[in-house]
């Protein structure tokens, strides 16, 4: 074969010095025949190997028959309908080139962002255990927020899933930012959308925002690619490595380290997100004067025990309220409790489970209010057994009751006959 070379040189020795065919071939060492189909030929010689049969070309009607039925059939299933003998590459090497013509294609559009239009949200959740008190260690989940437009970052550890601290947490990096964008995407987390409908606290969020919630279709992890990219980003550029004693520990050295990954270089826009935020900042919506619907929030009785109960931890509330109803809001940092507006009980939130926590004041007031209860007690049993001039009250047996009033509880019985 005629190698690139040769070619180049039979075409510039013909052209371009004028060398007849025949002294060409004798020069290159060539035939004449191929000195004439260089001149004919306006591209270079190409080596092209004959196509071999491949081990799948006596299978492939067998496996359009499956797909033809069944279009979406794995192939360890085919492989088995068909009778494989081979391993599974070459076959599904074949499948990616004939099932589309089955399944169909699916094309999908590259998207625009345009300033201040769309947030993506998720939860990450890190594998390294946080410390959260009690000799207690935790997964907790991470609130991650990426802006369409700028790519900016941002995330907070928050105490669970729950929607009133999904809600704070929301609000905390919203609140950060300064604006909050036309659309706050989420996937169908069971707290925002998870039966195919925002749910109603997500819906006063975002009303009291002036913004809408986007749920993504379900199963489509594309639809929130850039959150998405960012959770792994941060599985794998913040968390190896580090150890955590709290959650504000933890919350403090991502945010440390955002800093920094907001001034990297970002290859699908050629900027940094730092440096596209204030674009991205002026279209968004301005945040209203009042602090929307956050946190978790329950209205109950108060107990003999005088505990409430957030999430699994039971704090203490002022016993004197107890038996009236008190309302109780848990932010990602507080716990307060108001009776008739009166705030009643204020705790620092407890991150670990299953925890009794006691302001020593409300035990410090039950155990006052129980000896003042016994003293009372006392003094009204004296009361009841004295006159008032002070000699002892005469106490006689219930039957004598009966015998002066005539009253018999055991009649006579009458023997059968």
């Amino acid at each position: 074969m005629l190698i690139v070379e040769d070619w180049a040189e039979i075409r510039r020795l013909h052209r371009a010095e004028g060398v007849p065919i025949k002294e060409i071939a004798r020069r290159l060492g060539v035939a004449r025949n191929t000195v004439r189909a260089a001149l004919n030929s306006d591209r270079p010689p190409k080596y092209e190997r004959e196509p071999r049969g491949q081990v799948a070309d006596a299978y492939e009607p067998q496996m359009r028959a499956l797909l033809q039925e069944w279009p979406r059939m794995p192939a360890p299933v085919i492989a088995e309908r068909i009778g494989w003998p081979y391993s599974l590459p070459p076959l599904r090497k074949r499948l990616a080139v004939i099932r589309p013509e089955y399944v169909g294609i699916d094309p999908v559009d590259r998207v625009v962002y345009e300033p201040g239009q769309v947030a993506q949200c998720d939860l990450w959740f890190p594998e390294t255990k946080v410390r959260v008190g009690a000799g207690q260690q935790r997964i907790l989940p991470v609130l991650v927020m990426t802006l369409g437009f700028s790519r900016f970052m941002s995330a907070v550890m928050i105490p669970s899933r729950q929607a009133g601290d999904i809600l704070s947490g929301m609000w905390s990096l919203i609140h950060g930012i300064g604006r909050v964008t036309k659309t706050l995407v989420w996937d169908r987390e069971a707290a925002i959308g998870g039966t195919g409908k925002v749910t109603a606290p997500a819906s006063a969020f975002a009303g009291t925002l002036a913004t809408r919630i986007q749920l993504a279709p379900p199963r489509d992890p594309e639809f929130k690619g850039l959150v998405e990219r960012n959770n792994q980003y941060l599985e794998t550029s913040f968390l190896p490595g580090r150890q955590f004693v709290s959650p504000a520990d933890f919350n403090e050295q991502l945010s440390d380290w955002l800093v920094r990954a907001n001034e990297r270089t970002v290859r699908s826009i050629q900027g940094r997100p730092v440096d596209l935020l204030e674009t991205d900042y002026l279209a968004m919506v301005p945040l209203p004067p009042v602090v929307p619907p956050i946190g978790l929030s329950h209205r109950i009785r108060l107990g003999r025990d005088y505990y409430i109960r957030v999430d699994t931890v039971d704090y203490s509330v002022d016993p004197q309220v107890i038996g009236r109803f008190v309302d109780v809001t848990a932010s990602l940092e507080t716990v307060t409790v108001f009776c008739d507006g009166k705030v009643v009980a204020r705790h620092e939130l407890s991150w670990a489970k299953q925890q009794v926590i006691t302001d020593l004041v409300h035990a410090t007031t039950a155990a006052r209010m129980r000896e003042a209860l016994a003293l009372d007690r006392q003094r009204r049993q004296a009361a009841t057994r004295h006159h008032s001039d002070g000699h002892a009250v005469a106490l006689r047996a219930l039957p004598d009751y009966d015998a002066l009033f005539g009253v018999d509880f055991n009649p006579p019985t009458t023997k059968a006959e």
